[in-house]
């Protein structure tokens, strides 16, 4: 499996001192949680996409690239690219640039986006939320897997004649993961291609998570990808962690009782009761996160939030740390015990690479 953390990249007040960091601050601790990720032995960091105040991260392979001349092993991602209002000659051609960079260290979870006013921005109209993710990923994956494309589709210009470059590294296109949390059209987009599907798992309760899941299971399997249990899942979840379980709640309860996304709701308890959030102890975050797999199944991705609410970067660089040393280790092992030989490792560009030489063997 891999473990890491993935950042929304918002701009939130600290309620315990009303301190608000610049967007440059809120940038630059990004750039260093990136960083301590790669350092306590994390695989993963993943990076959302916004266009709206308060978040920051406009231009994911500008960070990413930044991140990736810096790191040796840790894997880049995106929390989200937004497909239906980018064009997606522009993705094909970024992302590869980012994964020759990388040395082949990129993977892409493709969304559309839950922000309405996005839309417009560029061009586009919320209610044409699906038909554009389809149409835009359809063509995506033809200009990473062909040299020369031909193309007529219902919301851009026609292609003809046309070729991306650069061409994707060793010929092989970035895998990519279909981000959803309440769409089923985009667990079968992600089933028919036999792409990654990752349930963002952070603000819906367990039975919703399952569902969606074994939606794709089945339509993977439908399609003829493999067994069910051989489809790729990811996970998201919330964590915030001290030795013991009293003192992360009180630390962590102003955070999530004035948070913009789910402040002055329900409470902390309530919260946590109905959803994966978990605030306690390292070993609570274990046992909470070994007890994904009852619902899931064996999955291949867990990523954390860790950096949300206004939490400190101190404070977040501390949770880091927890995760490396005392939490991931263990589910490493734990994960690792009765996993059937049949499910596969999460996709990395050499697996990718091995794959498709096989295939032209």
């Amino acid at each position: 499996m891999q473990f890491g953390i993935f950042t929304v990249g918002d701009v939130t007040q600290d309620p315990t001192n009303g301190r608000v960091p610049t967007e440059g601050e809120r940038i630059k601790a990004m750039m260093t949680i990136a960083l301590k990720a790669e350092e306590v032995g994390l695989d993963v960091f993943a990076l959302g996409e916004h266009h709206n105040p308060p978040f920051v991260p406009s231009s994911p392979t500008t960070m990413l690239g930044w991140i990736a001349a810096r790191t040796t092993r840790l894997r880049l991602s995106t929390a989200t690219t937004l497909i239906t209002t980018n064009d997606p000659v522009k993705i094909a051609e970024d992302y590869a640039m980012l994964q020759h960079l990388a040395d082949g260290r990129v993977d892409l979870m493709m969304g559309r986006g839950n922000t309405g006013p996005v839309y417009p921005w560029f061009g586009q109209d919320i209610r044409n939320g699906i038909a554009l993710a389809v149409e835009n990923y359809a063509l995506l994956r033809r200009l990473w897997r062909e040299d020369v494309v031909d193309w007529e589709g219902k919301f851009r210009t026609p292609l003809q004649g046309f070729t991306s470059t650069p061409r994707p590294l060793d010929g092989v296109a970035p895998f990519v993961w279909h981000g959803s949390i309440r769409s089923p059209e985009i667990a079968e987009q992600a089933a028919y291609y036999g792409d990654g599907f990752f349930a963002n798992h952070i603000f819906w309760p367990k039975e919703h998570t399952q569902r969606m899941v074994d939606l794709y299971r089945r339509r993977f399997e439908h399609y003829g990808h493999g067994g069910a249990d051989q489809a790729i899942v990811g996970l998201g979840g919330q964590v915030f962690m001290r030795r013991n379980s009293q003192d992360a709640k009180r630390e962590f309860r102003p955070y999530f009782d004035n948070a913009p996304v789910y402040g002055h709701g329900p409470s902390l308890e309530e919260f946590s009761a109905q959803t994966p959030l978990t605030v306690g102890s390292p070993q609570e975050v274990i046992d909470r996160t070994l007890g994904f797999r009852e619902y899931v199944g064996d999955y291949q991705r867990q990523l954390f939030l860790v950096d949300h609410a206004g939490l400190p970067l101190k404070t977040v660089l501390e949770q880091i740390d927890i995760l490396g040393e005392e939490v991931v280790p263990v589910l490493r092992k734990e994960f690792a015990v009765g996993r059937p030989e049949h499910v596969p490792d999460a996709p990395t560009h050499e697996s990718l690479k091995q794959a498709a030489a096989k295939v032209e063997a």
